[in-house]
């Protein structure tokens, strides 16, 4: 039997094995692994993209949220409002620097942060909002940002899952103070391991996050303040700037396997999919649907070889590492109700034709499936 992944980069290599192996190869020979050329052209180029003045390459989108937290000056006493319903770095990165997060329920329709529960969630320790543009569908960035102005608070994208997303003509990572990329393999600009950057309209925030990069100083062996070591590195920049003219093309691969997608499962029953707002521009990073008896249709979809994920099985507020909230169960019910529901499905540039159709077919029977079974256990 065959297994239809839910990502697969072989096929991308393939397409550009030539050009990335030559990369690589002029990266080996020079003999320069750290903040060479690479780096620095890569970073000119994602400002470029994003439409941002600078662009800080670092090795991770963990790295970019603390390092971005950081330069705004954020840490102790403080806090930052954001979403429960998203990776764990998210919060992680506001607890190691030494702020509190608090949790604002999600839109159900988007999976992003509710811009109509932030509001009463700032008190006069808030210093920043940090929404998540959650599959590759941007927040509301413009009701998210005129709350921001309004109470004088940072605005710091995590825009991990979804480079070149856009709301009214504007990407992601162009909104706020900053914003956060992750270049983990499985994105729509992968690499091949960990890297990440941010991406700022500020030179100041720019030349913070360099001196953090580098062990809190901007002049070698000279160190301002404690730091650390996050430098991507020259090997990924080399992979990473043959990719990034292609993003475009590569999302919108996506973009059409997602309207595949949603007009197969418009016909089916019990399957709700992933909708757009009207201003929006959606990368599909994963393309997510909710169904009842989730756990049950992923068990019989495995079965067939169809590979899944959940993304997320527990609200941030639930993890055990956040247990000193004391945030009770119930409490963010729209992001509980996703985290039982939720379930992303085989998406990828390169997915072919009749693995999606097999996909489909599979989800079909798995949903009626599950639903038989239900009835006769009422």
């Amino acid at each position: 039997m065959t297994t239809i992944p839910i990502f697969s980069a072989r096929e991308q290599y393939i397409a550009f094995r030539r050009e990335i192996d030559q990369a690589i190869a002029s990266v080996v020979s020079s003999g320069h692994f750290i903040l060479g050329l690479n780096v620095s052209e890569f970073e000119r180029e994602l400002a470029a993209f994003i439409g941002v003045m600078h662009a800080v390459a670092l090795n991770s989108g963990t790295d970019a949220l603390y390092l971005a937290l950081r330069a705004l000056d954020i840490g102790p006493g403080d806090e930052v409002i954001t979403t429960p319903f998203t990776f764990f770095a998210s919060s992680e990165a506001i607890v190691q620097t030494g702020a509190h997060p608090v949790f604002v329920d999600i839109d159900p329709v988007t999976f992003n942060i509710s811009p109509s529960l932030i509001e009463a969630a700032v008190t006069s320790r808030t210093k920043a909002i940090l929404p998540v543009h959650l599959y590759g569908h941007p927040s509301a960035m413009h009701e998210i940002m005129t709350i921001a102005r309004r109470h004088g608070l940072h605005v710091v994208e995590d825009c991990a899952q979804a480079i070149g997303a856009s709301q009214a003509g504007r990407r992601v990572g162009g909104f706020g103070d900053i914003g956060c990329f992750s270049f983990f393999p499985t994105k729509n600009l992968g690499a091949f391991g960990d890297a990440g950057a941010i991406t700022t309209n500020s030179s100041a925030l720019a030349g913070r996050v360099r001196a953090l990069r580098a062990h809190g100083g901007s002049t070698k062996y000279l160190h301002g303040e404690f730091g650390v070591n996050s430098r991507m590195d020259e090997l990924q920049a080399a992979v990473l700037r043959v990719k990034l003219p292609h993003v475009e093309r590569f999302n919108a691969a996506r973009y059409l396997l997602a309207q595949r997608y949603s007009r197969a499962f418009s016909r089916i029953e019990g399957i709700g999919t992933p909708l757009e707002s009207p201003d929006s521009q959606h990368v599909f990073h994963q393309y997510t649907i909710r169904v009842p008896r989730r756990d049950d249709v992923r068990a019989r979809l495995a079965v067939l070889g169809i590979q899944t994920m959940v993304y997320y099985p527990l609200p941030l507020h639930l993890q055990p590492a956040h247990a000193g909230l004391c945030l009770r169960s119930e409490a963010f019910p729209e992001a509980e109700t996703a985290a039982r529901e939720v379930l992303s499905l085989p998406m990828y540039p390169e997915l072919r034709t009749d693995q999606q159709d097999h996909v489909i077919e599979a989800l079909k029977g798995a949903v009626e499936a599950a639903d038989t079974q239900s009835e006769v256990f009422v």
